[in-house]
């Protein structure tokens, strides 16, 4: 009887110690969770300077029409529309878009291949460096913003730089996320995403050669020139 209780002391401890580690781990979770939803900007701010170029992630309403405005206002010289569905043609973004119809006409370029956010990272590299860009202005929703600097900015290189446009929706108030349960959702999805995407991105170089991207996108990066994409809805490709 001594010889088989003997073990129980230390069979206790470890449960102890894995419910503290679960504890623990769990705590940290929700802090980071908290401290992520305080860094999602609450406000829309203009960018301090001008960029070369100007990229706008689909998945938003608002998205497309702000990342125009700010093209039109000389913010940038080119505007990459990153992840349009295949159906939407450079029309109906301009008829979306009356009066920037000019600005659609001769500056913006649109990708039909990005399939997620690091579809989108692949494509707006392709583009700075057809472009020979060094920084571009990102346009997508404010808490899509923290996932899409980290996809990005692992996929440029030494001397590129961004520089953040969080768009906010009407209606959308991260600030009030316990109080929704549909944002809290939304966040809480957002914020595990994060997480993933900061973990893939230390254990892999390049976006083009990820395992991930594969998986996630159901196929490799398609490597077509952008202008032999078929032309033509934008789609929530994030």
């Amino acid at each position: 009887m001594q010889a088989s209780s003997a073990p129980r002391p230390l069979l206790r401890l470890v449960r102890r110690a894995l419910v503290g580690m679960a504890v623990l781990g769990a705590f940290a979770l929700f802090a980071g969770f908290l401290f992520f939803v305080s860094a999602i900007e609450r406000m829309e701010r203009r960018p301090a300077g001008r960029a070369d170029g100007i990229v706008a992630l689909t998945g938003g309403a608002q998205r497309v029409g702000d990342a125009i405005e700010l093209l039109a206002s000389g913010y940038g010289q080119r505007l990459l529309i990153s992840g349009v569905n295949e159906r939407t043609s450079r029309d109906e973004i301009a008829r979306l878009n009356p009066s920037q119809s000019h600005w659609i006409e001769c500056c913006v370029d649109l990708d039909y291949r990005a399939r997620n956010t690091i579809g989108n990272a692949i494509e707006t590299r392709r583009w700075m460096r057809r472009n020979h860009f060094e920084t571009i202005a990102v346009v997508t929703s404010n808490y899509h913003m923290p996932r899409t600097l980290i996809e990005i900015e692992h996929a440029l290189t030494d001397g590129q730089s961004v520089v953040p446009y969080p768009v906010v929706a009407d209606g959308l108030d991260i600030g009030r996320w316990w109080q929704d349960p549909a944002v809290a959702r939304l966040v809480g999805a957002e914020y595990v995403k994060f997480l993933a995407a900061w973990l893939r991105t230390r254990l892999e170089t390049d976006p083009e050669r990820s395992h991930f991207a594969v998986l996630i996108g159901r196929g490799k990066p398609s490597k077509t020139p952008l202008r032999m994409v078929a032309a033509p809805r934008l789609h929530a490709a994030n």
